[in-house]
């Protein structure tokens, strides 16, 4: 299967985003950010159907560890892939449009939280060169979307894995 077409989400793709991946919620607010120039949402594309998507948070981290330890280093947020496509390069190919855009604004590292027990994640972002940090797990909030429109913010400890750009560069 052709590898997908990835590209900066626009207003006009929230219709589709919806129908494909749900989450109208978080989609409004990741459009909106991105908006007001607090990050990009990249979305991969089949024909007419998004299948996976990751949002590149440039705004300061939430977590003050990060703010602290990372000033200004962008960081890569709910990354997901449609459970069809899973495994065949969709994640991959959003890591690198993520990695590449970032480069081409002049970062230097990129860095992201991944849960604990996601270990097929952790996996994934260690082929691609991503490394623990030292400083430990961070406690963070996972805010997950519901189809009625309601969200829940949850709790969730994190391993924060860090990149730099630009080296160990493979396809």
């Amino acid at each position: 299967m052709a590898a997908p077409d990835i590209r900066q989400a626009a207003r006009a793709d929230l219709r589709p985003l919806i129908r494909s991946l749900g989450q109208e919620h978080y989609f409004r607010d990741r459009l909106a950010k991105q908006d007001a120039g607090h990050g990009l949402l990249l979305v991969a594309w089949e024909r007419e159907e998004a299948v996976g998507d990751v949002y590149v948070w440039l705004a300061p981290a939430e977590e003050p560890e990060l703010r602290e330890r990372l000033p200004g280093v962008a960081l890569l947020t709910h990354l997901e892939v449609t459970a069809t496509r899973r495994g065949q390069g969709i994640g991959t190919e959003l890591l690198w449009a993520a990695e590449d855009r970032l480069l081409a604004r002049g970062h230097e590292r990129v860095a992201l939280g991944v849960g604990l027990d996601n270990l097929g994640a952790q996996r994934l972002y260690r082929r691609r060169g991503y490394v623990e940090w030292p400083y430990g797990t961070v406690a963070t909030t996972e805010v997950v979307y519901h189809p009625d429109g309601t969200s829940e913010r949850r709790p969730e400890v994190c391993r924060v894995m860090v990149r730099r750009l630009g080296h160990n560069r493979y396809r």
